[in-house]
């Protein structure tokens, strides 16, 4: 999943938030600098990665962009699948996708002292763009992709070419994200 989903799966709580967004930006486990709830935020990150690349609905929707985008299926899938969560926000929150993100981008830029430069940077272009909810629009995420796509800086990679796989599949992987993504929410989401 990508930065909405690990957002939502934060259960509103600040320094798992925190946490969450930072951690892929940080390398090894030596957090010592980071207090422990940011460092629990760290941690969630990479358990929700783990359910994630190990789910099989996320294993059967990346196989469904193999033909031509085999070696960044997985970061295709991760972005869809935020896709998929924008565009039915409302069937997981009660919370408008709109407020949700605003809310968010506020509680990463309080925590600013905690982000490493990375995710600082990161974090502009976020706000920039309001990333999380043009999501939500096959435009927004077509711009995603062609921004990555020149972050990886590789002449024949085109990931905002996708959208033709994912239009193709998309009854497919909105079931497999709808069957995923109330899994997730089981296993990471505090019921109270």
């Amino acid at each position: 999943m990508n930065y909405l989903a690990h957002a939502f799966l934060s259960n509103n709580n600040k320094d798992l938030l925190v946490g969450n967004f930072i951690a892929d930006h940080l390398r090894g486990n030596d957090f010592k600098n980071y207090p422990p709830q940011i460092v629990e935020g760290i941690y969630l990150h990479r358990k929700i990665d783990t359910f994630t690349d190990a789910h099989p609905q996320f294993k059967a929707s990346k196989r469904l962009f193999y033909e031509g985008f085999e070696k960044y299926s997985g970061v295709l899938v991760d972005i869809y699948f935020d896709h998929l969560l924008a565009r039915d926000f409302n069937r997981y929150s009660k919370m408008s996708l709109k407020q949700f993100s605003k809310n968010v981008y506020l509680q990463y830029v309080e925590a600013k002292t905690w982000l490493p430069q990375t995710s600082v940077r990161f974090l502009d272009y976020v706000i920039k763009g309001d990333v999380y909810t043009s999501y939500a629009s096959l435009e927004g995420i077509e711009r995603v992709l062609f921004h990555l796509s020149q972050r990886i800086n590789h002449p024949h990679v085109h990931l905002d070419h996708s959208i033709a796989l994912f239009k193709e599949h998309a009854k497919q992987l909105s079931e497999n994200f709808a069957s995923f993504f109330g899994e997730a929410i089981q296993q990471f989401m505090d019921p109270s």
